[in-house]
């Protein structure tokens, strides 16, 4: 680690993301990830995409073969020449700030609120996400809205879960990811390929007291089926 540039060095320290630091740490520390460790240690089912998190901050790696438990060759990463940052880091920035101009015209179009949990949001908590993961729709015109929403930070973490466990991440089916609830909440006909409907409910200030009340009556396993049944026996 003190072989690398303290401005490289500081480049890597500057990454907060979960998914991009755990990359960069687990590199540091043993000079190279192989896609079967993002797959093993960390659970990342696509490990390019975790890749493509780490060189959109600008860092360069560099992707080669190594031979995996299994006998196979699989990819490794390790970083490439820290002098390479400042062409990507031009590269990068330029991204960074249509990125900010994309969240600056979605919240004027929307409101500070998150797509999946409906609520408002501080601005700077605010994520976002391609409707269509990039991984199967591809990139898209920063220009056109439509294509984008904005998540909070735990709406992308269970979005990207769902995403990278559904069946549509092999078949990549854009088309399917369209119709999808974690897409267009707004209008879905499935739930990662199952015939379902959702409403997240958000407890916050005064209704903390209504949770209570629910989970000491229901469990906290059974909230979800007293929420239902209270539905049901109310919209007879």
């Amino acid at each position: 680690m003190n072989d690398y540039p303290k401005e490289f060095l500081d480049l890597l320290d500057s990454v907060t993301a979960k998914r991009p630091r755990t990359v960069i740490q687990h590199i540091l520390k043993h000079g190279y990830i192989t896609s079967q460790e993002l797959k093993d240690l960390y659970g990342y089912n696509h490990p390019p995409r975790a890749i493509r998190d780490v060189r959109e901050y600008g860092i360069p790696l560099i992707t080669y073969r190594v031979l995996g438990s299994e006998g196979r060759k699989i990819a490794a990463y390790k970083f490439g020449d820290p002098e390479d940052i400042d062409n990507a880091l031009s590269k990068a920035s330029g991204r960074t700030v249509l990125s900010k101009a994309l969240k600056r015209a979605l919240i004027e179009k929307y409101g500070a609120r998150c797509f999946i949990y409906l609520e408002k949001t501080e601005e700077s908590k605010l994520q976002v996400d391609h409707r269509v993961p990039y991984e199967i729709g591809g990139e898209h015109d920063e220009t056109d809205t439509d294509c984008f929403m904005l998540l909070s930070p735990s709406a992308n973490r269970a979005k990207s879960w769902t995403c990278e466990h559904c069946k549509n991440w092999e078949i990549k089916d854009a088309d399917f990811c369209m119709r999808c609830f974690w897409a267009h909440p707004e209008n879905y006909d499935h739930v990662a390929g199952k015939p379902e409907k959702m409403v997240t409910v958000i407890f916050s200030g005064k209704e903390i007291d209504d949770y209570n009340k629910l989970i000491s009556l229901s469990g906290e396993k059974t909230a979800q089926e007293t929420i239902k049944k209270i539905l049901h026996e109310h919209l007879k």
